[in-house]
């Protein structure tokens, strides 16, 4: 938390939660108060201000809608990775044919089968 130039470090009480210390810090400049002082502008919020391109970018994620979006982008991501590793498997030789390998077996395997293959058409 910053403190402002006339607030000594020992002011601070430690045992507040972070939303109420941020809640005083807001009231402390104005922001909180539902009313502006008797003739006083109402004093600029940072929700007032205009958003920083990020900051406008993590408000977007945070929505339901994006969330949800995302997560099936990623699941297609996802089941697109695992057919492709499923087609590659039923390329490589093992015994047993119908053994289950982890991704890093298939890939190993797969270097291993390539490099064979290369060896085979050397000679």
């Amino acid at each position: 938390m910053m403190l402002s130039p006339d607030q000594a470090e020992t002011d601070l009480s430690w045992t507040q939660s972070d939303s109420e210390t941020m809640l005083n810090g807001l009231k402390s400049v104005g922001c909180a108060s539902d009313e502006p002082a008797e003739g006083e502008e109402r004093a600029k919020c940072k929700s007032e201000q205009p958003l920083s391109r990020e900051e406008k970018r993590r408000r977007r994620r945070a929505t339901a809608k994006y969330r949800s979006a995302h997560a099936t982008r990623e699941r297609i991501r996802v089941e697109a990775f695992n057919v492709a590793f499923a087609e590659l498997r039923k390329l490589l030789p093992t015994l047993p044919p119908d053994k289950k390998l982890s991704k890093i077996e298939i890939l190993r395997l797969a270097i291993c089968y390539i490099s064979y293959l290369n060896h085979v058409l050397d000679v």
